[in-house]
């Protein structure tokens, strides 16, 4: 093909990969087998004419911490932050909302206020160089001995499931639900070890950057890397599904897809193949999309100030939901992590909203009903508001986009097993053993999320590659 790279696959890691390698000087060509670029960045009219809603990512909790970003000044995207970060809304009483400041958040909770402070406010007073050294897990590390030292202390509860690190770490219903909501986010059993872990790391960053969405939908940022990449010079591709790797001709090929689509594209060593057939997949989602006529009636209107709402209850409620989709079953009252992105972004077309519910891997249950169910609880009234809908089950999201294989959306189980082996125990887990083959999809360190440090990480040893 006449590139010195090849990158194939434009979600997040891939079209970092891409421009990075580009930056380097490479000829990069990036091939993607959609009609359009992004993976899970992009946006489309699913309900109406000019409604435009976000396939995957809408929150881009990690975008403005990622070094990976930092780097870039990418032109024509614009982060919107809501008035609020996110609401937790509860039965009978005031929802408990996240805002920038972490002494406005830790007021609304009330005696768990100075605990909060001393877990999610001590990490976020560690800085953005904490966050870097959780979006490295592998290194390059900063060179900053303090940053280790509040790695480590912060290292001493993300470790524990969420369920002991909430009961030992609040007293209160709120605290504890907050808690709960942040950390289902993982897709784990809140039972697990780690899953504590994401949901502080989502608190942290929730104070220390927001959670915006990208002005105008998430596809905007996907355009924006690719103007940027062809603007190093780099050639940019739709339509060019690669089946096999013997298609490519390049010496350094970055591979933007999971553990089951390079094992289909690829004759590998018996020892690396036997450790991919390992890899575990999560629980999929049912993703719903609205078109409104007018803002979510929540009980509480603090919560139509919020960009994210995790609906759910307690800390109970949601860990048994997340239980039984952990154990393949289909939870009665899931928990549900719904978005409003016109509390930050009235550029959309109206009030257009998504929400969506874990199940069991490959499920083809339709839990329309019991989604919406959960939202009026909280919002009685919702479904007057409906103009139009559209659902997406696992195999609806696996057939727009192959890496959320079985719906799931996080390329791979985010178990402490799979954190230290991502895809593959390895000091470098995204090169692979063929010579100038790396992958960077979410099923490399540091996992998903729109950071693009995946594709960052696989261009650095690329570029490296002789």
């Amino acid at each position: 093909m006449g590139a010195d790279a090849v990158v194939v696959g434009s979600g997040p890691n891939g079209l970092m990969a891409a421009v990075m390698l580009a930056r380097a000087g490479r000829e990069v060509l990036l091939l993607e087998a959609a009609e359009r670029f992004g993976g899970g960045l992009r946006s489309a009219e699913l309900t109406l004419p000019g409604h435009v809603h976000d396939l995957g990512a809408t929150v881009m909790a990690m975008a403005l911490a990622s070094p990976a970003f930092r780097e870039l000044d990418l032109k024509g995207v614009e982060f919107a932050h809501p008035p609020v970060v996110a609401a937790h809304p509860l039965d009978g009483r005031p929802a408990v909302l996240v805002h920038r400041d972490v002494r406005r958040t830790a007021e609304g909770l009330g005696r768990d206020g100075a605990a909060y402070t001393a877990t999610v406010g001590a990490a976020v007073r560690a800085g953005l160089p904490l966050v870097e050294l959780l979006l490295k897990p592998l290194g390059p590390w900063p060179a900053r001995p303090m940053t280790f030292a509040r790695a480590a202390r912060f290292g001493l509860g993300a470790a524990l499931p969420a369920t002991t690190f909430a009961r030992g770490a609040f007293r209160t219903e709120r605290a504890r639900a907050l808690m709960a909501g942040m950390a289902a986010h993982s897709m784990l059993d809140l039972r697990a070890p780690i899953s504590a872990g994401y949901g502080l790391t989502l608190a942290v960053l929730a104070h220390l950057v927001g959670w915006p969405v990208v002005r105008g939908g998430s596809q905007v940022l996907a355009d924006a890397l690719v103007a940027e990449l062809r603007s190093l010079g780099g050639e940019a591709v739709t339509g060019h599904r690669v089946r096999r790797l013997s298609e490519l001709d390049a010496p350094i090929v970055v591979l933007d897809v999971t553990p089951r689509q390079l094992l289909a594209m690829a004759d590998l060593p018996g020892g690396y193949r036997r450790r991919l057939e390992r890899y575990r997949y999560g629980p999929g989602v049912f993703k719903l999309d609205w078109a409104l006529d007018g803002p979510v009636p929540w009980r509480d209107p603090a919560v139509a100030s919020a960009g994210t709402v995790h609906l759910g209850g307690t800390l109970e409620e949601i860990a048994l939901s997340e239980a039984e989709a952990s154990a393949g079953r289909v939870s009665p009252r899931p928990y549900v992590l719904l978005v409003q992105p016109y509390a930050a972004d009235p550029t959309r077309g109206g009030h257009t909203l998504w929400a969506y519910c874990h199940v069991p891997h490959g499920s083809r249950a339709d839990l329309t009903d019991t989604v919406e169910a959960q939202i009026e609880r909280y919002a009685p009234g919702f479904r007057d508001r409906v103009l139009a809908r559209h659902a997406m089950g696992p195999a609806e999201l696996e057939a727009a986009d192959p890496n959320l294989v079985g719906g799931d959306i996080g390329g791979g189980l985010a178990s402490l097993a799979q954190f230290a082996r991502r895809p593959v125990w390895s000091p470098a887990p995204w090169r692979t053993p063929l010579p100038g083959v790396f992958l960077c999809s979410s099923s490399t360190p540091p996992g998903p999320g729109v950071h693009g440090m995946g594709g960052w990480q696989a261009a650095r040893l690329a570029l490296r590659h002789r």
